[in-house]
């Protein structure tokens, strides 16, 4: 899998979503490699859109049609500040990757001083607590390219009020491994979306 991400300010939520969808109706039926798209805007006005490719050559093919060119040029316009991109050639995905049944995702951003335990982290808490988090319907952490440990991490809940009970509730044990996980995170970013877009192919 191969993962795109761009973000960046906006002023109207509603002209953001009428864009994406605008993608997904004219666009995504000749994205060829498409495999899905999470977006959404947080409460202080950011917009994420995390795309799902087969490969980087299906992205790229997909960047290149003029068709994409003409809807950013539109897309673009909905920007109040500057738009970031982030390629992602390594991305690990956990019980299923992205969902679109999601009622709640959460986005964190930030850097990491062990990737390769970072994984580890989470193969073990796969391994020990299959069953915990019920709530925890798919996971993607997307490593940005040349950009020394960035990364993009998506969490896809049944809903945030189940999301909060049940981290409340996590058991000391299966806590600790989580804890690891963050111990080697660094200059981290919350993008909650409390309503977030979901596509995937029809």
């Amino acid at each position: 899998m191969f993962i795109q991400v761009f973000q960046g300010p906006v002023s109207d939520r509603q002209e953001a979503r009428r864009g994406l969808d605008d993608w997904v109706e004219r666009l995504a039926p000749g994205a060829e490699g498409w495999l899905g798209s999470t977006a959404g805007v947080t409460d202080d006005g950011t917009f994420i859109g995390i795309a799902r490719f087969a490969s980087s050559a299906a992205a790229q093919r997909n960047s290149g049609r003029a068709l994409q060119g003409e809807w950013w040029s539109g897309m673009s316009k909905l920007f109040t500040g500057e738009v970031s991109f982030h390629d992602c050639s390594e991305v690990h995905a956990g019980r299923g990757g992205g969902s679109d049944s999601a009622g709640f995702v959460q986005v964190i951003q930030g850097r990491t001083t062990d990737l390769v335990r970072m994984r580890e982290t989470m193969t073990v808490f796969e391994e020990r607590f299959p069953h915990l988090r019920p709530d925890l319907i798919g996971y993607l952490v997307a490593v940005h390219d040349g950009e020394d440990g960035a990364f993009t991490q998506a969490a896809y809940f049944t809903s945030e009020d189940e999301a909060r009970a049940a981290e409340a509730q996590q058991p000391a044990e299966a806590a600790e491994v989580p804890a690891e996980e963050m111990d080697l995170m660094r200059d981290l970013r919350y993008l909650d979306l409390h309503e977030p877009w979901l596509h995937s192919p029809r």
